[in-house]
């Protein structure tokens, strides 16, 4: 019997060394904004005040304003190589969402798509552009429609990026899950595994080898930086209303583009999108994943610059 308890002994010792080391290994405290802004901010980085929150923003090139909303977890980074490309012919502009980037949270801790969409709109009319052509990916697509609903008059094209929009029986990825269960959800805002940046990286990339060391160090100090982790979590928190239905009003022209390969919004969603956006057009890229401006990003960049320059007309559907 001595020998069984002894056994247990040890076991139980081995298994506390081994949380002990891991809790070592993975806890991060939060970098600071200041620290964040040095290794991350563009030359052209400004900042405003927009309902109480500093919102990092980027304005290049001149032209017709087109403003990139990106998805959840990323920043404005995610934009460079479109940014590049369409400056060429356009004013662009891209900001990061409250949350997120080195904008970070919001004090009021609300973050529906209904906010996002108030914020948006004080956010463009602050800076001054009140006509513009806009572009979202993932929740930022999500944001981007809704934002075209209720202000059709201030989009002049709208594009689609592997949007959220319709209910899915996706299962969240593993990092969604941790924020939306309460005692790991707590733990994560210390304990952060870089390996859980990697995989949903390895997720949204169909080809795994351009998750490059430069991405994942990016994307793990974005989710490092102060209030971040509090705020993905109070953003997953948020109750998810379907009114896709509302994606029939919209009679803006649409290009949505999609990745063939995307795991985390299927690509029947894109399918939905064009049935139900009446003058729109499709583009899904095979090999591709959830994020095409970043892994098809010449190819997709391309195609909008085509779709903004292309003078307004109602498209023929295919």
């Amino acid at each position: 019997m001595s020998k069984v308890l002894k056994f247990f002994k040890y076991l139980l010792l081995l298994i506390v060394a081994i949380i002990g080391i891991y809790t070592a290994i993975n806890y991060h405290n939060d970098i600071s904004i200041s620290e964040m802004k040095a290794k991350y901010a563009y030359p052209e980085s400004k900042f405003v005040e927009i309902q109480n929150t500093p919102v990092h923003y980027r304005i290049v090139g001149e032209g017709m304003p087109v403003v990139l909303v990106h998805g959840t977890a990323a920043s404005i980074h995610t934009w460079e190589d479109w940014t590049d490309i369409l400056k060429q012919d356009f004013q662009v502009i891209s900001f990061d969402l409250p949350a997120f980037g080195l904008t970070g949270p919001r004090p009021d801790r609300k973050y529906a798509i209904s906010d996002y969409v108030a914020f948006m709109d004080e956010f463009v009319e602050n800076i001054g552009v009140d006509s513009f052509h806009l572009a979202g990916n993932s929740l930022g697509g999500g944001i981007a429609w809704n934002y075209t609903v209720a202000h059709p008059e201030k989009v002049a094209k709208l594009i689609l990026v592997n949007s959220s929009g319709y209910p899915s029986n996706k299962a969240p990825s593993i990092a969604f899950k941790i924020a939306g269960t309460p005692i790991l959800k707590d733990l994560m805002q210390k304990i952060t595994p870089k390996s859980l940046i990697e995989k949903s990286l390895s997720e949204v990339f169909y080809n795994d080898a351009l998750v490059s060391d430069e991405i994942v160090n990016r994307y793990f100090d974005m989710t490092l930086r102060e209030g971040n982790r509090q705020a993905f979590g109070d953003r997953v928190a948020q109750v998810q209303y379907d009114n896709s239905d509302l994606v029939k009003t919209i009679q803006n022209e649409t290009l949505i583009i999609w990745g063939a390969h995307d795991e985390w919004i299927p690509v029947e969603c894109a399918h939905n999108f064009h049935r139900d956006l009446p003058n729109s057009e499709l583009k899904i890229y095979e090999k591709c994943g959830h994020i095409p401006m970043e892994e098809k990003a010449k190819e997709s960049g391309q195609d909008v610059l085509t779709f903004l320059n292309r003078v307004n007309e109602q498209i023929t559907r295919k």
